[in-house]
């Protein structure tokens, strides 16, 4: 084994794509060519011994905001104890501002951008000569039919246990400036016949759980009809073995034609992850977001009405021109609409989105650390900024979480931001955490606080309906919506609430 393809995942249960992409399309180095994955927080040395006792010559390093600062320890510490190992870096964090980042001074080589060609003929120039004289390699888009498509490399352990990430194109034609597809001229797909082959493939070797990680899966509606049909097929041939996709899509843009298609799924099949960002035209046009607002109303409040699939649906805080008034008003516009869970993110500045052309403007201010987080800005303060944060934290906790779907609409009231808002002050006047809270203390602090609310039998009576009057009941809930659907855990209580 000479090249050793490498990154730390968010957590065990995610599959790297990027790494299988670059196997994949190793040509003659693929022989020569494994991969080795590891999960943040695991112990650098122990990454370190694991790594040297297959005796790479190469090592490429998925490099993402999640996983930088470990990645760089784990660098450094190879450099100590293996100074003639090769040390290649690819992936967005050290895609842009490379000449700043620490970790790119550390290794011998980066590739930015797409690295599906360019990585290969590194290596074969690492090995075999003329020795690269440049230590940055920009990527080389291929034409799409070329790439060679990474499927059969997810293992029978990442189907029986693992996300499987799949892709039926790359790139966006939006140029949202908080995003780094606004750096993308446009989106490129796979060839639909070739890309549902190998989903078949995946299918038949057992994988039931597909997250799409195209960044706009309903731009081409052809396709995306195709690519539903595919799923509705496999349900229908076998409803009692459910199949379960992920996609993201446009929030306009939903025609006749593909809501038809979503109206055939039953419940337990199908999530949706949305991207409304900010209801608020100003900040759209600060941030080059173009969207019909109307539309995209109309669009979620007919997904929840008129179909069963799981809602995600974003918004950012900490946007150039977004105030706390104007972003209550969109949370709350959006919770009247009905989506399962509304993602609330903090706005980060990831390496070279167009966002920071703001940053004198609106006094952006943001953490130098990853993932980079806004501190304050012109509109919203420090000291605020942290509640918004807090905010979020305890929205996943409570409202997200499914556990608390009877609770929630009585939490949030006539008022759902300001008083969801009165109650996270509350709950970190009362915890000082944010983390590492049990969900039998939590549901205790819930019920503590809407006592002084509705009272304490009422509030009781309430908590008791989410299951958590007694721990018995609530873990028996819990194995059954294991057992009555393939979607992910919290996915599955939001179905039986």
């Amino acid at each position: 084994m000479t090249i050793l393809l490498s990154t730390l995942n968010a957590r065990y249960t995610h599959a790297s794509l990027g790494l299988r992409y670059l196997l994949a399309n190793m040509g003659e180095l693929k022989d020569q060519t494994r991969i080795q994955e590891f999960v943040i927080g695991a112990k650098t040395t122990e990454m370190v011994e694991r790594i040297l006792a297959a005796e790479p010559k190469i090592v490429g390093f998925g490099v993402y905001i999640w996983n930088v600062e470990e990645t760089a320890k784990l660098v450094a510490m190879l450099k100590r104890v293996a100074p003639k190992l090769v040390i290649v870096l690819g992936g967005p964090e050290v895609s842009h501002e490379t000449n700043e980042q620490h970790i790119v001074q550390l290794a011998d080589y980066v590739v930015t951008g797409w690295g599906d060609v360019t990585f290969p003929k590194l290596c074969n120039e690492i090995l075999h000569g003329p020795k690269p004289l440049m230590k940055v390699h920009a990527g080389m888009q291929p034409p799409m039919a070329e790439i060679a498509l990474p499927y059969s490399l997810y293992a029978d352990e990442d189907i029986a246990h693992r996300t499987l990430y799949v892709e039926a194109s790359r790139g966006c034609p939006f140029k949202c400036e908080f995003c780094l597809s606004a750096l993308d001229k446009t989106a490129w797909p796979f060839n639909i016949d070739n890309f549902l082959a190998e989903m078949e493939s995946l299918h038949a070797r057992g994988a039931r759980l597909f997250k799409f990680v195209d960044r706009t899966f309903n731009l081409n509606i052809k396709t995306s009809l195709k690519i539903m049909q595919f799923f509705l097929d496999k349900l229908a041939a076998n409803p009692e073995d459910p199949v379960y996709a992920h996609f993201e899509l446009v929030p306009d843009h939903l025609p006749d034609a593909l809501k038809e298609g979503i109206a055939k799924f039953p419940p337990g099949a199908l999530q949706f992850e949305i991207g409304i960002q900010s209801f608020n035209p100003v900040v759209q046009s600060n941030i080059s977001r173009k969207q019909d607002n109307q539309k995209a109303a109309d669009n979620i409040r007919w997904l929840c009405e008129h179909s069963h699939v799981h809602m995600h649906v974003d918004l950012i805080a900490g946007l150039p021109g977004e105030t706390v008034e104007s972003f209550a008003e969109g949370f709350d516009k959006l919770w009247a609409l009905g989506p399962h869970e509304i993602q609330f993110g903090i706005l980060k500045r990831l390496r070279g989105t167009p966002i920071i052309r703001h940053t004198e403007e609106f006094g952006l201010v943001f953490d130098p650390h990853p993932p980079y987080t806004i501190l304050a800005n012109r509109d919203i303060d420090f000291p605020t900024m942290q509640k918004l944060v807090r905010f979020a934290r305890y929205w996943d906790l409570v409202a997200n979480s499914g556990r608390f779907t009877h609770t929630t609409p009585v939490l949030l009231g006539d008022r759902p931001f300001y008083n969801f808002m009165e109650f996270s002050d509350w709950l970190y006047k009362n915890t000082d955490a944010t983390h590492r809270i049990a969900l039998d203390r939590l549901a205790g602090l819930v019920q503590r606080y809407l006592a002084q609310i509705l009272g304490e039998t009422e509030a009781a009576e309430l908590l008791a309906r989410d299951g958590h009057a007694v721990r018995a009941k609530a873990g028996a809930k819990e194995k059954a919506q294991r057992a009555d659907s393939v979607a992910p855990l919290r996915q599955a209580r939001h179905l039986a609430a």
